[in-house]
Parts: C-alpha cells; structure tokens; sequence
C-alpha cells in the first residue's frame, strides 16, 4: 500500500500550475466542510432513537468523519491530528450555520456545487483531470496535499514535490 510520501507526489503530479493549486487552497476546504455539512444532515442518532445533544451528535457527517480518519492516522500521527484539526473546525462552521437558521442544505450544497465548478476550472487551467478519477483515495489526500502547500506558500516548509 502506497505511503504518505507516494500520495503527495502522485496528487502533487496533477497539481503543479500555481493557479490551480490556489485553487486547490481556496476550494479544498470549502468542499470539505460541505461535504461533512451535507452528510451531517442524515439525523442517524434520531433514527437509531436517541435523544437530546447525542442525537445530534451522531449523524451522517461525525460518521464520515469517523470512518475516514484510519485512514490518516496509517499515513501519520502528525496528519491524523492535522485532519483532526480540519475536521474541528468544519464541525464548529456546520454547527454555527445550522444554529444560525440558516438552511445548512442549502448552505452546504451550494458550497459544494461552486467549489467543484470551481476545481474543474482550476483543472482545465492545469491541463490534466483531477487525481481522484483514477483513485477516490485522493479525495482523502486532497486536504493533507493543500495543508502543505499553503504552509510553503506562507513560508513554512518545503513544497510538495512531484
């Protein structure tokens, strides 16, 4: 199975042109935390017949999350409580738009529309398709590649390499 280095390099292959990878950087995030927004509003504790902050706690989004943080702690200590970080601060945008009244629906569903139109653009200026075509995995690496890469950009760290 492939290691973290071997991920960043092969997600890093598609993700050289500086447009694309600020892209990347601007609309990784928004699609991650609509997403987990979008799968948070399967009520799974109500419907197992729980009660009160449990049930709603215990949903589509908090599952997901569980489900795909092994994957980050196989890549690393350091990644797994980078995504921990990722998945805290989702969790507090989902909860204050959702206590807001605000539709979280439609908030995390128009997210997650323009912020894939937006990654197929990015993509387009690239010149080559998005990793996860080839391998859903990378819909994991994509927030762990992008974390990086913003860090170099900032000034911290070595880039990515291909």
């Amino acid at each position: 199975m492939r290691n973290l280095q071997t991920f960043l390099a092969d997600y890093g292959e598609s993700h050289q042109n500086p447009v694309n990878q600020w892209v990347h950087i601007l609309c990784v995030p928004a699609i991650f935390v609509s997403t987990i927004g979008l799968f948070w509003l399967l009520p799974l504790g109500r419907w197992l017949g729980l009660e009160g902050a449990t049930a709603y706690w215990v949903n589509g989004g908090t599952l997901l999350a569980v489900v795909c943080m092994p994957f980050y702690l196989r890549m690393s200590l350091g990644m797994t409580v980078l995504m921990a970080g990722w998945l805290a601060a989702s969790l507090a945008v989902i909860v204050a738009v959702d206590r807001s009244g605000l539709s979280l629906a439609w908030s995390a569903a128009g997210l997650w529309l323009l912020a894939w139109a937006v990654q197929v653009w990015g993509h387009k200026v690239e010149g080559k398709k998005p990793s996860f075509v080839d391998d859903l995995v990378f819909l994991l690496v994509g927030p762990m590649f992008v974390s990086i890469e913003l860090a170099h950009k900032l000034g911290f760290g070595r880039r990515v390499s291909a």
